[in-house]
């Protein structure tokens, strides 16, 4: 057999959800197709497959709104065509089964859509159905490479030393803005200090000179009168015994 690509399309208007191409073609002859085989169903009667001049459609109802639909040529094994479309509407059903209840048939599709495109990818290769069952192909899809480990776990290594010497690089800072902080404020109280010592001896030394000069003042005045007139007293009481002593 050789299959030409895969689609899954609405029944209400043909709207194309998916499809994989399996042999070298464009985008707008598997669009027209698809498009074709809409409007090639009849709704009075039950097909399994239709057939035009080119291709050979084998479809099947999935999820009660939708078609999976197989694009082959027309010398085909029908019987292999169908086994195939099986094969593909199990798979569909495994991968969507797991989606919300209340998402429609449509969105749980296209949320599953890359993993249904490997998928496939797994059943038919350049044209023609591989040997595997389902099981298989649960554990193809599952799978990772060893080089894909080693490459996430180098990533993950180097985002742990980034975000590492991020957090060294965020202390250090945070030492030095604490540090120059308390320069700064050393700084300010050695100025506060200077300034207020400066103003204390300029307070004391102003009442000293004031003091000083009133002492200066005061002593000086009465003193001075005071001797003249002692002095002035004591040559009068002289002169008095002088007199009584002549007499």
């Amino acid at each position: 057999m050789v299959l030409l690509a895969s689609g899954i399309v609405t029944k209400t208007n043909g709207k194309i959800l998916l499809s994989r191409q399996f042999v070298e073609m464009s985008r707008s002859r598997i669009e027209g197709l698809l498009t074709a085989f809409t409007k090639l169903i009849t709704k009075d009667k039950q097909h399994t497959f239709i057939e035009t001049d080119s291709v050979r459609y084998v479809y099947q109802s999935i999820m009660d709104k939708l078609y999976c639909v197989l694009i082959t040529t027309k010398t085909s094994n029908i019987l292999e065509d169908l086994d195939t479309l099986r094969l593909f509407v199990r798979v569909i059903n495994e991968y969507t089964s797991s989606s919300s209840s209340n998402q429609s048939d449509e969105q749980a599709i296209l949320d599953n859509a890359f993993t249904l495109i490997f998928a496939f990818d797994e059943i038919v290769a350049l044209g023609y159905k591989e040997s595997v069952n389902m099981g298989q192909i649960s554990l193809f899809i599952q799978m990772d490479s060893h080089e894909e480990r080693v490459h996430n776990a180098v990533r993950q290594s180097q985002e742990r030393e980034a975000k590492q010497k991020m957090k060294e690089k965020a202390k250090q800072l945070a030492k030095q803005q604490r540090t120059q902080n308390l320069n700064k404020k050393n700084a300010n109280m050695n100025n506060f200090v200077v300034v207020k010592s400066s103003g204390d001896e300029e307070k004391s030394d102003v009442p000293a000179v004031e003091e000083k000069s009133e002492v200066s003042s005061y002593s000086s005045k009465p003193k001075t009168s005071r001797a003249l007139k002692l002095g002035s007293k004591s040559k009068a009481q002289q002169s008095t015994a002088d007199d009584l002593e002549l007499e």
